[in-house]
């Protein structure tokens, strides 16, 4: 017996899919971060509408129950042990009617006629959205090869390895992550848009600082003859022992504050000096320290504004939502995917609490609560170190998209909440794009005075 479920405008006719060989989706239970965060679990955005489908009753109404929005669907096989077929499209009526229409017997594209049981699918009003269903439901029906579905590639981020005796910055796509699945063995900044940019980002950034380039293992040779960078006096030369471990660590430490600070740092540092010198009459000095500012500008261009330490990347996304008057809130926590949840404009005024009220509950949470929780469940090294890298690629993947659809704020010291509620408003009310203006045509007699 079906039965019926809204999703968003239409209504599509659901059935009980027990009897399906994917996995349950319901079974996993949601984690939550020390911040009060939940971390983004595999059943929250569920394939919350179905049809059963019969090849010989299709024509009549299973197309034309199917809404033509964007949206992620499964495909169920009517054989038990074949694998259902997962798919992403812009318009679900006119996808399926190419998978499951009337084959062409002239044609080779693929089509499920003859193979489909039902569809189960979720109607998705942005971009982010179908990507983290798309993605949550590839990484649980197809646990071996979601990766390659997805084309997922963790993003190029900054690393200074603080195990290291000597640590340098380099560009690396590989986060390792402690137990509790927080990055760990140095410090990540992150992410950007390619292995180029980051790399343009830290030749600019390191020559304001004194910490070595090279790869080679630091013996503390007086012998070594040392490289250019050393004869240029743009490292301390620790491979034939130029400076002491101390010292070392010091310029180490300035360039962590740098990128902690996004050169802040560093600048509040040279202001004074330029202060001092032009106090002491020395303005050649004040030149100099001036100029070594605006160097500070540039390399500070290079950098993106997502690009922060991944321990602290902070944010909130906000998106237009496929359900009328809703909008899509999508949380980051340490790099990571919060559980999204749709805040619905229309059912607020019946509520005693206020929009800015929600935000906050979301955003700020219960930490004692989430500190409980966190520590009776904590993941696999292996599965966090992918997990994030995973959450990073579809952050970085929508943020640096061009054109990039919905709103991001990112926390600094405390969350813009009169900001976000702005940018609520002008998601559920976009402002119609101007129509082209015609120019009047270029007359040959010059017009009267």
């Amino acid at each position: 017996m079906n039965t019926y479920e809204k999703n968003g405008e239409g209504v599509a006719p659901r059935f009980n899919w027990n009897r399906l060989s994917v996995p349950s989706l319901s079974a996993v239970s949601c984690k939550l971060s020390a911040s009060g965060f939940p971390l983004y679990p595999v059943n929250v955005l569920e394939l919350d509408c179905g049809l059963e489908f019969d090849p010989a009753r299709a024509d009549e109404d299973f197309f034309l129950a199917l809404p033509p929005k964007p949206a992620v669907c499964l495909i169920e096989s009517r054989a038990e042990k074949a694998e259902p077929f997962l798919i992403r499209t812009q318009d679900l009526r006119r996808r399926l009617q190419r998978l499951l229409g009337p084959a062409d017997p002239t044609s080779k594209r693929l089509n499920l006629r003859e193979l489909a049981r039902g569809v189960r699918y979720r109607l998705t009003g942005s971009k982010l959205e179908q990507s983290l269903t798309y993605y949550q439901h590839a990484k649980q029906v197809f646990p071996r090869r979601y990766r390659k579905l997805t084309r997922l590639r963790p993003p190029a981020v900054l690393k200074i390895s603080l195990r290291n005796a000597y640590p340098r910055c380099y560009v690396t796509r590989s986060i390792a992550v402690d137990e509790t699945g927080g990055p760990t063995a140095g410090a990540y900044y992150g992410p950007f848009p390619s292995r180029k940019s980051a790399l343009a980002f830290s030749e600019q950034a390191l020559d304001l600082f004194k910490v070595r380039r090279c790869q080679i293992k630091i013996r503390r040779d007086p012998t070594f003859p040392g490289c250019i960078y050393s004869e240029m006096k743009m490292c301390l030369a620790p491979c034939f022992a130029g400076c002491t471990k101390e010292e070392y660590d010091t310029e180490v430490q300035r360039l962590v504050q740098f990128l902690d600070t996004n050169g802040n740092s560093l600048r509040a540092a040279i202001e004074d000096d330029r202060e001092r010198a032009s106090a002491d009459l020395d303005f050649e000095r004040a030149a100099q320290l001036h100029k070594r500012i605006e160097k500070l500008d540039e390399a500070l261009r290079f950098r993106p504004e997502l690009a922060r330490r991944i321990a602290n990347l902070d944010a909130v996304i906000l998106q237009r939502s496929a359900e009328e008057q809703s909008i899509g809130v999508f949380g980051i926590h340490g790099g990571r995917l919060a559980e999204p949840f749709f805040l619905r404009f229309a059912e607020i005024a019946s509520q005693p609490r206020s929009a800015e009220h929600i935000f906050k509950d979301y955003l700020e949470g219960n930490a004692a609560t989430a500190q409980n929780a966190e520590n009776s469940q904590r993941p696999s090294s292996n599965a966090s170190r992918d997990e994030l890298g995973e959450h990073l690629a579809l952050i970085s993947r929508w943020f640096y998209s061009n054109p990039r659809d919905g709103e991001i704020f990112l926390r600094e010291k405390d969350w813009p909440y009169r900001k976000i509620l702005r940018a609520c408003s002008r998601l559920l009310n976009p402002k119609a794009p101007e129509p082209p203006t015609s120019e009047p045509a270029a007359s040959g007699n010059p017009s009267p005075p």
